[in-house]
């Protein structure tokens, strides 16, 4: 019976590893990277009456997190809290937000999130972020 025996080097093996032990950070890096990117495409397609108001300070990036139901690395772009609007009322941001982005009976929509996600603009950096945190180990 014919045999095959074959040792990889030790940098090879070293290189794996290190991939191995750092991939929650690098994949981490590069949700993050990517949610960055679309945190500044919301900031510059906000509707003019939103860029001054202060719902702007409700716009923020959470932690990298991991799903419990599938295990995935994941960072969120949205609205949170609650902000003061011109009539001096404690408002929720997100419900601002969805109104503008889908409208209501009374408000005609001016969608400003989905056009902030360009995937192929998040692809590109969160390609970057993984060149960089991998030492290039990661290429194409």
């Amino acid at each position: 019976m014919a045999k095959f025996k074959m040792e990889l080097p030790n940098e090879i093996i070293k290189d794996i590893s290190d991939i191995y032990n750092n991939t929650d950070i690098i994949f981490g890096k590069m949700t993050e990277a990517g949610a960055k990117v679309v945190y500044q495409n919301i900031q510059q397609n906000v509707p003019s009456n939103f860029a001054d108001s202060e719902i702007m300070n409700c716009l923020k990036i959470t932690r990298t997190y991991r799903t419990p139901s599938d295990g995935g690395i994941n960072n969120k772009v949205g609205f949170y809290g609650y902000f003061t609007n011109h009539n001096g009322v404690k408002t929720p941001a997100p419900l601002v937000a969805g109104v503008f982005e889908y409208g209501s009976s009374k408000f005609t929509k001016k969608p400003f999130l989905r056009r902030s996600f360009k995937k192929s603009q998040i692809e590109a950096v969160m390609l970057e972020a993984q060149r960089k945190y991998s030492k290039g180990l990661l290429d194409e």
